[in-house]
């Protein structure tokens, strides 16, 4: 295969570590070691935010900031204690980093872990983009983040945590085919169960326990506010409304409400590899999974090399009712090489709050019955 038509692959730790020493990632305070993950780049936010009544793209003839002014917004602070941002409105904040890429790079962000289990609706904004969560090949420019909390109020300030980057070599995007996978599966299981695959690794949702066991949590709506960057500090039971097993195996999701469930299988994403959870098919349910769906190298590994930790999946009813069952299809792993090796794996760097894990609240809450 010739090189100008060879797969894309996204870059590992080392690379976006050398885009920082470049210039092409550029920040107002130093860039952080631990902003640096084993695939992708946490990205920090600014000094203020606005609040909006509603969505917007600027378009491909205008700039975040001109399309902001035209809305007249209400100014929030972030400096010091920071501010809350209310459940329900819409918010657009600077993010601290900026680009520079090169005409062979593209960007693509998705939400932090912690921030899809909180419920926090985040979308990636550039300048004259079309498109959401998307910094085009050669990209020069500023970085801006809608940020919408949709079950609890949060409390953010300059420097929090609530997104990050990508990069991803210009051309075809190389996503494992399904044949790829089970050849790799041959090798070293990707899951504990058993392969099924469908345009990737299909994920189910495990409803099945022993009698009384949680499998689930649903958010309770209330008043109270998360500060995001206070790991740990809150009682779980003042969130979250446990769901427990049934002998059906089922759960009816309500419209508009959050869950947070975990796969029935535990997986490995191998070292060499990233993945990321898209819809199993939107004709499928009433519902989506997919907040927060991207997943660093190494995420499950064990010293045994078997499949450690299940996917939280971030699930909210749309329209009407919708019956789930334990083993149900709920979404699907879409799996792409990485450029290079990397030199650390998820876990190892950065933080990480998930490695091992089974079903589990973001890392702001405290294990559950310990309140």
């Amino acid at each position: 295969m010739t090189d100008d038509v060879r797969p894309a692959g996204l870059l590992p730790r080392p690379a976006v570590a050398a885009l920082v020493s470049a210039g092409a990632i550029r920040a107002e305070r130093v860039i952080e070691p631990s902003q640096i993950q084993p695939a992708s780049l946490d990205l920090r936010l600014g000094q203020e935010a606005f609040r909006l009544r509603a969505s917007f793209l600027p378009g491909r003839t205008a700039t975040v900031r001109e399309r902001l002014e035209s809305l007249s917004p209400e100014r929030v602070s972030l400096v010091g204690e920071g501010a809350v941002l209310e459940k329900g409105i819409v918010y657009i904040a600077p993010l601290t980093e900026r680009l520079e890429l090169p005409q062979t790079l593209a960007g693509a962000a998705n939400p932090k872990s912690s921030t899809g289990r909180l419920d926090i609706f985040t979308r990636l904004i550039v300048d004259r983009g079309a498109a959401f969560d998307e910094a085009p090949a050669g990209y020069a420019g500023s970085l801006w983040v809608e940020i919408s909390p949709r079950s609890f109020s949060v409390r953010v300030r300059e420097g929090s945590r609530l997104n990050q980057l990508r990069f991803r070599e210009c051309g075809p995007r190389a996503a494992l085919s399904d044949e790829d996978l089970r050849a790799r599966h041959a090798e070293a299981a990707l899951v504990d169960g058993a392969l099924e695959l469908r345009d990737g690794l299909v994920v189910h949702v495990g409803l099945a326990g022993p009698d009384n066991a949680i499998v689930g949590f649903r958010a309770i709506k209330n008043g109270s506010v998360i500060d995001v960057d206070r790991p740990g500090a809150y009682a779980a039971e003042d969130f979250w409304e446990p769901i427990r097993a049934r002998e059906s195996g089922r759960l009816i999701l309500d419209p508009d409400e959050f869950y947070i469930l975990a796969s029935r299988e535990k997986m490995c994403i191998p070292a060499d590899l990233a993945a990321e959870m898209a819809a199993i098919d939107p004709a499928l349910g009433e519902f989506r999974v997919h907040y927060a769906g991207f997943f660093d190298p190494g995420f499950g590994w064990t010293a045994s090399g078997a499949p450690g930790a299940r996917a939280v999946l971030e699930v909210r009813g749309r329209d009407v009712p919708f019956l789930l069952e334990d083993g149900q299809p709920i979404g699907r792993l879409v799996f792409e090489p990485l450029s290079s090796a990397s030199d650390a794996l998820y876990g190892a760097v950065g933080g990480s709050n998930y490695q091992g894990q089974g079903l589990k609240l973001s890392k702001h809450f405290r294990p559950w019955g310990s309140a």
